[in-house]
């Protein structure tokens, strides 16, 4: 009797463990490097907010920062006084482990990667163009809830 319940549980215990399996293989922290640029020249010592559905994190351009992934836009909020601003919205993409883990799992791990956000990635190189300061006088003013640096 247990040798015939054996492949159908070896079978389950499988499929269970390819069911997180982009959680598994990709972590859901990814290192970005991010560069401000304006009047087609890199600017250093900008100040610069990032933030995600997960988390904020605060940099000073150009830098390498580790953030956590997810499937909501990374949003970006730079400043420095007297030379410029930005604020720019980055949409993460689908990596290709989710997708495979879309197939193999029938759907079930497609919906773990998308809440730990290991499904996804943001680009590795953020370059923010900046706008001169002058701007931001002119600017509409940001939605509600919208926090600027």
């Amino acid at each position: 009797m247990f040798y015939r319940l054996f492949p159908v549980t070896a079978g389950m215990a499988a499929l269970l463990a390819l069911s997180a399996c982009a959680t598994l293989t990709e972590n859901t922290e990814q290192s970005v490097l991010v560069q401000t640029v304006l009047n087609h020249r890199q600017i250093a010592g900008v100040g610069c907010v990032l933030s995600n559905d997960v988390g904020k994190w605060f940099v000073t351009t150009p830098a390498r920062i580790s953030l956590r992934k997810s499937a909501s836009p990374l949003r970006i909020d730079c400043k420095q006084d007297g030379t410029g601003w930005a604020y720019e919205k980055v949409d993460s993409k689908v990596n290709s482990s989710l997708w495979g883990n879309l197939v193999l799992t029938a759907g079930v791990g497609y919906f773990v990667d998308k809440n730990t956000g290991a499904g996804y990635e943001y680009p590795a190189t953020l370059t923010v163009l900046m706008r001169p300061a002058t701007e931001r006088d002119m600017a509409p003013a940001p939605a509600a809830g919208v926090t600027l640096y």
